[in-house]
């Protein structure tokens, strides 16, 4: 039954852990972790909602626990650098690969990162971060304006590059 289970939802879960991760190497020992906690407390599902949102919790969870244990979370940044016109632009507007997507989110710093995928890819409430993370709502709304910032910043420059090189090539 193990196997099965795992088979059905790991891959998922991965792109979970990819998000919340640095790296290749850290999302898979989240997920490792994370299965270890399923298999370990299956036995406490209650069979309310469904078995792949309570998987989900408890890998987001475990997520939290590998990001707290490795460093100290800061939740502002300075973006006193970052040009007012990517402040103003939304980051869900452009299209771009999902691979580089997740490139740019896994660069993000450690708390920018938590906060932007809880908030847009969990789709939790500015509320119910801050109690998660033990912090202001008034934090997690800045850090993840922040967040969307670097980016912005970070697509507009690769597609400066682009035009750079298409025209150099062109």
């Amino acid at each position: 039954m193990q196997n099965k289970l795992y088979e059905y939802y790991a891959s998922r879960m991965m792109g979970i852990c990819l998000r919340y991760s640095k790296d290749h190497y850290e999302a898979e020992e989240i997920l490792q972790e994370s299965f270890i906690r399923v298999f370990r407390y299956l036995h406490q599902y209650k069979h309310k909602g469904s078995l792949e949102g309570w998987i989900k919790r408890i890998v987001i969870n475990a997520a939290l626990q590998k990001i707290r244990s490795n460093t100290v979370l800061y939740p502002v940044i300075n973006i006193e650098n970052i040009p007012q016109q990517y402040l103003e632009n939304s980051l869900l507007n452009i299209d771009t690969d999902v691979k580089e997507m997740l490139m740019l989110v896994q660069n993000l710093p450690t708390m920018c990162r938590i906060i932007f995928n809880l908030y847009v890819f969990e789709g939790m409430k500015h509320r119910e971060i801050a109690i998660m993370l033990k912090i202001s709502e008034g934090s997690s709304k800045s850090t993840l304006h922040d967040a969307r910032a670097i980016l912005q910043k970070q697509l507009e420059e690769e597609m400066q590059i682009l035009k750079s090189n298409y025209k150099d090539h062109g």
